[in-house]
Parts: C-alpha cells; sequence; structure tokens
C-alpha cells in the first residue's frame, strides 16, 4: 500500500541531526477524498491510509516528530546468524479522528516471520517492537511496547517512530522469512467501550462466567459421573453467554469473520522479508568492546547498598542486559585524580559466580579489580595476590586486564601506575595492564610538542602498560598520523593499541553525541577496525546526574556533550519494568560491530580462497 499524494515528492534527505528530516509546517491534507472525512470519523469505516501516513526509515536515520512522509514501500533485510537487523517504522497523523487532544490511535500488530518450509522468528522472542522516545527533543530512547499487539497515541503534526529489531538465533536455518506489521487507525479503549456492554451487562456476564469456573475448577477426586455432570452444566453455560444478544451480535460466526475482513481492507500491510545468510558471526566477540557502568550512579537511583543483596541482583541484571550488545561491560567507581576501581564481576574470583560471568562466550574482556570491590577486612592484604593466582589457574585469564588510571596527566599519576602495575606483574607476568591517555606527563615533557610527547608514553610506561589505549580526539581527521601510534607498540611483547572517545572528537568525526548522525554512531567501531586498533573503551554508559530515585527525570551532566557517558535509560523512567531501556546510539554500535564481524569473516575467507589457488598454482 501507498501512502501518496503530492507533497511526497518533495523528500528531504534521510539524515540529519537532531531529528532526520528538515522540512516544517508540512501539509497533511494529500487524503485522496477530503469529502468522506467531512463530520465525526469512525476509524472502523474508514481505510486508515486515509488517516495516517506509514512509511519506512532505515535504522541509522534519526526520525524527529517534523519527519515527513515518503512513499511506502516492502522492506527487505540481510543478517547472517547470531545477528540483529533494525528497522524503523514512521507513523504520521493526516486528520484527527480522536475526541481527545491526540489525533487518534493506532493499533500495531506483527506477525511471525515464517520460511515456506514451515520455520519461524516468533514475535516477542526473535521479533521485538520499541517505541522512539525523543531524549531533549532527539529520538534516543526506544521503550518496549506490548507484542505481539499494541496501541499507541499519535499526536497532531508529529511523527512517531516505531524500532523494529530482528534477532537471528545462531541455530537458525537459512532462507527467506516473510512476515507483516499491520498498522490500523482505531477508536481509544473509551469509544470501542462503549459500543459493547453496558455496567449491569459486563456483571451478569461475569457471574455466568465466575459460576461455570466453580463448576469445573474442583473436580480432581470426584466421580466420574459427577465430573461429567459438571462438564454439562459448565457447557450449558458458555452456550448460554455466548448466545446471549450481548456476544451473539458482535461475535457469530459470520459477524466475526465479516469484522476480520473489514479489518483486513483498512488496514495498512507492511511487508516485512528478511534473507538469512548461511554463517554465523561469531559468539565472542572478534573485536572487544569495553564499556564503563558506574556503581554508584546505580546504588544511588535505585536506593541499594553497596554490597547488599539487592546491589548483586543490581549488578548482574545489567551485565547480562549489556551482554546483549555484543560488548564486556565493567563496573566502576571513580576515585580522587581519575584513579578507579574497575571490575567485571563484583564478587571474589573463588565465587561460582565469577566463573561464571567470565566464562560467558559472548564476553571477550573483562576487568579485574586491583582492590576489594566490596571491604573484606583482614583478607585485603592478601586480596590481589589472591585473585590473580586464582584466575591464572583458568582458561578464561587471556580475557582478563587491569584498567588502574584513567588519563594520567602528571609524573605522580604515572608513577602510580607503575608502582600498582608491578605489584600485579610480580603475581602474574603475563597480565595485562590498560591505561588510557591523550598525552604525556605535563610537568615532565617528552619531546618538543604535545604529539611527539604523547607517542613517547609507550616507551615511558612499558613495561608497565601492556594496553595502550589512546584517544581517538587526538587523531581527528590526521589518519596519517595513526601510523606513527603503530609504529611505538610492540606486538612481539604482547602489546596492543586500543582506542576511545570521550567527549571529543566531535562532529564530523564518530562520536555517541545525542543528535550526531546514525552513520556516525555506526563508525565509532568501524573507526577503530579501519585503522587497526585490536580493542575499544568507552567511558562510561549509564554515567546521568545524581538522583536518587529510579524513576527520577534523566539529566545529561554539565559540562559534557549530551549523551556523552550515556548508552541506556534507566526503566523505571518509562515504565514499572527495571531492564534499562536501550538508547538509538547503543543500538548503532552493536550495528557497527556486527558488519566488523561480518568484513573479518569475508577476509579469512577470501584468504583461504587465495592461498588455496595460489598453492594449486604453484
Amino acid at each position: 500500500m501507498n501512502n501518496s499524494g503530492s507533497p511526497q515528492e518533495m523528500i528531504p534527505p534521510v539524515e540529519g541531526v537532531a531529528g532526520g528530516g528538515t522540512a516544517y509546517g508540512w501539509g497533511d491534507g494529500s487524503l485522496q477524498d477530503q469529502r468522506i472525512l467531512r463530520g465525526t470519523i469512525d476509524p472502523s469505516r474508514v481505510p486508515s491510509s486515509e488517516l495516517v501516513h506509514v512509511w519506512c526509515m532505515p535504522s541509522t536515520a534519526n526520525v524527529g516528530p517534523q519527519e515527513t512522509p515518503r512513499p511506502l514501500e516492502p522492506v527487505s533485510l540481510l543478517a547472517a546468524r547470531n545477528e540483529r537487523e533494525s528497522i524503523q517504522i514512521a507513523i504520521r497523523p493526516k486528520v484527527s479522528w480522536s475526541g481527545s487532544n491526540n489525533a487518534g490511535v493506532v493499533q500495531i500488530q506483527c506477525t511471525d516471520l515464517c520460511s515456506t518450509s514451515g520455520e519461524r522468528l516468533v514475535i516477542g522472542q526473535s521479533v521485538t517492537l520499541r517505541r522512539v522516545v525523543p531524549i531533549l527533543g532527539v529520538p534516543d530512547a526506544l521503550v518496549p511496547i506490548d507484542m505481539p499487539v499494541s496501541q499507541i497515541n499519535l499526536l497532531p503534526g508529529e511523527t512517531t517512530a516505531i524500532w523494529v529489531s530482528i534477532d537471528v538465533p545462531s541455530t537458525q536455518p537459512p532462507g527467506q522469512y516473510d512476515g507483516e506489521l499491520i498498522v490500523t487507525a482505531t477508536k481509544t479503549d473509551a469509544e470501542c467501550a462503549a459500543q459493547f456492554l453496558d455496567k449491569s451487562e459486563k456483571y451478569q456476564v461475569y457471574r455466568e462466567l465466575r459460576n461455570c469456573l466453580d463448576v469445573i475448577e474442583h473436580v480432581d477426586g470426584k466421580p466420574v459421573e459427577e465430573v461429567v455432570e459438571r462438564a454439562k452444566s459448565a457447557t450449558t453455560t458458555l452456550r448460554r453467554v455466548l448466545l446471549s444478544p450481548s456476544f451473539s451480535d458482535f461475535f457469530s460466526e459470520n459477524g466475526l469473520l465479516d469484522m476480520m475482513d473489514e479489518d483486513a481492507n483498512l488496514s495498512i500491510r507492511l511487508k516485512l522479508s528478511l534473507t538469512v545468510w548461511d554463517f554465523v558471526l561469531p559468539t565472542t566477540p572478534s573485536l572487544p568492546a569495553v564499556i564503563g557502568i558506574s556503581d554508584t550512579v546505580i546504588e544511588d537511583r535505585l536506593g541499594v547498598e553497596h554490597g547488599s543483596a539487592q546491589w548483586y541482583d543490581a549488578l548482574e541484571l545489567h551485565f547480562k542486559w549489556l551482554l546483549r550488545y555484543k560488548i564486556s561491560p565493567y563496573f566502576c567507581k571513580w576515585g580522587n585524580s581519575m584513579r578507579v576501581l574497575t571490575y567485571t564481576s563484583p564478587w571474589p574470583a573463588d565465587h561460582p559466580k565469577s566463573d561464571e560471568f567470565f566464562s560467558d562466550p559472548r564476553l571477550a574482556a573483562y576487568a579485574v579489580p586491583y582492590s576489594p570491590v566490596v571491604p573484606c577486612g583482614d583478607l585485603a592484604k592478601d586480596y590481589l595476590q589472591k585473585e590473580v593466582e586464582i584466575l591464572r589457574s583458568k582458561s578464561h585469564w587471556n580475557k582478563a586486564y587491569f584498567y588502574l588510571w584513567d588519563e594520567p596527566l602528571n609524573v605522580q599519576q604515572y608513577d602510580a601506575i607503575r608502582h600498582q602495575a608491578s605489584e600485579i606483574h610480580a603475581y602474574a607476568p603475563d597480565a595485562r595492564v590498560l591505561t588510557t591517555y591523550y598525552s604525556g606527563p605535563s610537568d615532565a615533557p617528552l619531546a618538543p610538542n604535545n604529539f611527539e610527547a604523547f607517542l613517547k608514553v609507550p616507551g615511558f610506561l612499558r613495561p608497565h602498560t601492556q594496553i595502550y589505549c589512546t584517544s581517538e580526539w587526538v587523531i581527528g581527521n590526521r589518519e596519517d598520523l595513526v601510523k606513527d601510534i603503530i609504529a611505538e607498540i610492540k606486538p612481539e611483547n604482547n602489546e596492543e593499541w586500543w582506542t576511545y572517545v570521550c567527549m571529543g572528537p566531535s562532529d564530523p568525526h564518530p562520536n555517541w553525541h545525542l543528535g550526531m548522525r546514525g552513520t556516525q554512531h555506526r563508525a565509532v567501531m568501524w573507526r577503530v577496525w579501519k585503522e587497526g586498533g585490536t580493542g575499544f573503551l568507552y567511558w562510561g554508559a549509564n554515567c546521568y546526574e545524581k538522583a536518587t530515585a529510579a524513576s527520577a527525570e534523566i539529566k545529561f551532566r554539565r559540562g559534557l556533550p549530551p549523551g556523552d557517558g550515556v548508552l541506556f535509560y534507566p526503566g523505571e523512567v518509562f515504565s514499572s519494568s527495571h531492564e534499562p531501556v536501550a538508547s538509538l546510539r547503543l543500538e548503532r554500535l552493536l550495528s557497527g560491530l556486527q558488519v566488523i564481524f561480518c568484513f573479518l569473516i569475508l577476509l579469512s575467507k577470501f584468504s583461504f580462497f587465495y592461498t588455496t589457488m595460489t598453492n594449486k598454482g604453484a
């Protein structure tokens, strides 16, 4: 079905900062026959295409309230197994048909996606729908809606977006899967209820059904004859209810079919097709993306005490939820002068939960705390040695790293890293210490200019750091500087080069600031791979301003670009759910990572093919 009309010929660019399209004052008067909509509009008698625009947008588009309609076209997606693909469905009212301040209500229904062989991608499991909610006027929060059927209110003159995600299981058979997303303009619940039973009729139906349940519910241990009699009585009651005027007028078999046919004719039906490729993305990410979660923010907002049972539960919920995004979360607590305590598991290394966390194949890297996460009295003295000895005996030790200090600025801070790293390496010479930095020590210049001093940091820290994690802000648009950075790293000594973003770089470079283009959000991880980095770090995913209530308004931290340090929101802000709410930017992070994994698989296959052909030629 095509939402056509003369204004559709003027289509602005899909992407745009802070809201996608740039058109304002959109004329919604493109109805095919205005005469049928004069007076009170009954959406059950008017095709939904006459009441709303529906169209599709890519996952990189920022679909704001003023996004302009486009033609409705079928959606065709491609995905590997163990990959998520997403699309946006935009809905905008053409007229108002509700008696309230809303333009009206639309019902959204999505079917399973089915293959010709009968395989399914099930709605609510593999297929999910979320509403795009603006933050500071910019589309960002993805709030879950009911599935498979949900109702949403539309505002006059504003576009609403629904984010549709399809998660393909690793074991899903390859092939083409088809389904539908159905949008139907409808009446509000109050208007619908008014058409059906009044209060006395509802109560009568309730009593009949309650009596029916009472008759049939307690049959265990009863003689067969009594069970048969009770079943007959229940059958009689159900038949009486179904044949009563209250039901028969609306839900007779012919009437129900007529209603279904009528809905099918009035609804807007979007064809959704997904082709599943015959290869699987790795369970363990081939490029680790480690992202921080502030435990202090969790403690403050949820009102949980550090080290309490509720605290452990909250951290475990966040850890497992973020693993879905193919990232390796770590928890962090900031100290003075950017000293940071980082840990992936809040439990000691010998606790079964720690082994569960670290052994999860979706986890590519985990942070080991330098000191106890929860105060443990006299045990703190030998804490580090015991933790390291336990972890070194595990098969997942190659995932471990220590992140001790964030962006050291002077000799004293660099010396603190050296001291702590020396202690770690005394117990585990093969331990990896990660240091983030964007400059050398300010009070002991390592070179005549800032960039040369920055390049000398590996030599200044060696052998006390194995993962040199540098700011992309330093590189900016000077991609030629990358080779100078890499030249200072010594892979033969098991050294690695990772990168990070924090505050900068700003537009037009890739980052996760609110309002940047979707391709900028996705390209953060592409840039890591393109430049030759072997890992990535992001300082915070939940670093909002302090609040002492879970449902408190979200406020970004002062002095930071909007969205910096925030990739998800507390679920309690939007509903009663305790599960975090993802941002568009987190979804695009995942998308960027998945593209890299596809590239690496493609390169490995090409390399194998090239080697095979070369050997045959030889």
